[in-house]
């Protein structure tokens, strides 16, 4: 093993050098651009991988933004309703009020009416029983037109109708 053999090392040595130009010469250069091509679209879908997440991140901000002003406009679109039914309400309970309030009044002066319809006709037939009792009381003391013009008198004194 001490013996070293100066051909058999002048060989390996030439064989080496050889090996190691037409390595550099022909496929160290092609196995460069390989590997940086590979390094360079690493390096693109990192990026890439990188932007699309900054992308993902302001779409998530954007769609919670969203969601929150849709929460807000959702509460005030309620609120709104809210207030509109209650003027409905309030508007529809004054109509009804109204309403009822104005066939209390009609039916108020319906009776008025009706009072002093029947009235008239109480004091009509009460006319005419003492225009009757009183003919047959002074049938033969008074004329008709006397009659007629006493029984006028008393309708003419009894108290108005209210």
């Amino acid at each position: 093993m001490t013996n070293v053999d100066f051909g058999l090392f002048l060989w390996t040595f030439v064989l080496f050098a050889l090996f190691a130009v037409v390595l550099g010469r022909f496929g160290w250069k092609p196995l460069l651009t390989i590997i940086e091509g590979r390094e360079k679209s690493v390096r693109e879908a990192l990026e890439g991988a990188q932007s699309a997440s900054a992308e993902a991140q302001a779409l998530l901000t954007q769609h919670q933004e969203l969601l929150r002003n849709t929460g807000k406009e959702r509460e005030e679109i309620l609120a709104r309703a809210i207030k509109e039914a209650e003027l409905v309400r309030a508007d529809l309970v004054a109509k009804a009020k109204a309403e009822a309030d104005a066939q209390l009044e009609r039916a108020r002066t319906e009776i008025q009416r009706e009072t002093k319809q029947a009235l008239l006709e109480v004091r009509s037939h009460l006319a005419e029983l003492v225009f009757e009792a009183t003919s047959r009381v002074v049938a033969s003391s008074l004329s008709q037109d006397t009659q007629q013009r006493l029984v006028d008198e008393f309708i003419r004194d009894l108290p108005p109708i209210q």
